[in-house]
């Protein structure tokens, strides 16, 4: 099948789970509903007669930016998680890795905790974006000081180890401050509740933003898969490259996480899905990996809100429970790869 027909209908899966996003639940909107009220609300047309206003009010000022947030977010997920394991090698890499998720939640935890809100709503999300990055950055300087050459297995374990002494911090704060520990674990397993537009304009900008950059490494991204000596044989200072993609993608993953609380999995399963569909070259892989982990994020968010209703999961939980057989599946079907190449020679 050709890319361009997979994209249709990729494209067209996209379509689908929007709409289901934005027409299931507690309330349920038909797809003519739909259309009517969104036509009404973009271009002015009148509603039908008999247009209930409670589904209005719902469809426009919940559903939808709740909706489009979860498409958002599990598009830099996505992209992101193609990134980190390009460019450390790695089909198990993901924001974990480098310890964006630990150090968005120490972020979170300190805010809580101390009860300052010096920006408002967005108080949370700076700290969780900031602390997230903050990570990052000192994972990397660190990993640079070590090996100059910042090789794939330096970084892993290098954030890695970052990533567990700041959970341990993270925990430490937890047993001494335990009246925000049901707060700061929900917010740990991420919720799209109470999204509202400008978020939205936050999320989708950061979006599109991030395809156009990586987009333009992605010559450099199928060189790295190689490995960094071939890759300086080919003329990549994959050093420099690196430590651009993983800072951008930093941004990225930092810019999902603030807004919505930790969501894992997501980076881990769209890209090796994708990956198969499409295969290996990035400026193909990349906007398809976007679109899956939006529909994917949505039908995920469909199903915290209506799995035990009127009571909702955590989004994390639901990805972790697809997400961790998934984890298993790949690392077990590496190992076996490994094992039959081993035992032919190779």
């Amino acid at each position: 099948m050709k890319t361009s027909v997979k994209f249709v209908l990729l494209a067209v899966c996209c379509l689908v789970s929007l709409a289901v996003g934005i027409g299931v639940g507690s309330v349920g909107i038909t797809p003519g509903d739909m259309l009517a009220i969104l036509a009404h609300k973009l271009f002015g047309a009148a509603l039908p007669a008999g247009t209930d206003p409670t589904q209005v009010s719902i469809l426009w000022s919940i559903r939808l930016p709740r909706v489009l947030a979860a498409f958002a977010v599990g598009g830099l997920l996505a992209i992101s998680g193609v990134v980190f394991q390009s460019v450390l090698g790695n089909p198990l890499a993901s924001s974990y890795t480098l310890g964006v998720s630990s150090g968005a939640s120490l972020g979170a935890a300190i805010v809580m905790m101390l009860g300052i809100t010096p920006l408002g709503i967005f108080t949370l999300p700076v700290a969780g974006f900031v602390f997230g990055l903050a990570t990052v950055l000192l994972a990397i300087a660190f990993a640079a000081r070590v090996d100059k050459g910042l090789k794939n297995n330096t970084i892993i374990l290098v954030g890695m180890v970052f990533s567990l002494f700041v959970s341990a911090i993270l925990t430490l704060l937890n047993a001494l401050n335990r009246e925000y520990m049901q707060q700061l674990l929900l917010w740990q397993m991420g919720s799209f509740a109470g999204r509202t537009f400008p978020q939205v304009a936050v999320l989708a900008g950061a979006l599109v933003l991030g395809l156009v950059f990586l987009v333009r490494y992605s010559r450099e991204m199928d060189i790295l898969t190689f490995g960094d000596d071939a890759s300086r044989a080919l003329g990549v200072e994959s050093g420099r490259v690196k430590l651009v993609l993983l800072v951008a993608v930093s941004l990225l993953t930092g810019t999902a996480v603030c807004f919505t609380g930790t969501i894992g999995f997501v980076d881990l399963i769209s890209p090796h899905l994708v990956r198969k569909l499409f295969g290996p070259g990035h400026r193909v892989l990349l906007p398809a990996s976007a679109l899956f982990g939006g529909a994917f994020m949505v039908l995920a968010d469909v199903v915290s809100r209506t799995l035990i209703a009127p009571l909702e999961l955590p989004v994390g939980a639901v990805t972790a429970l697809i997400g961790a057989p998934f984890f298993a599946w790949i690392y077990f079907s590496r190992a076996s790869r490994k094992r039959a190449a081993r035992g032919k020679g190779v």
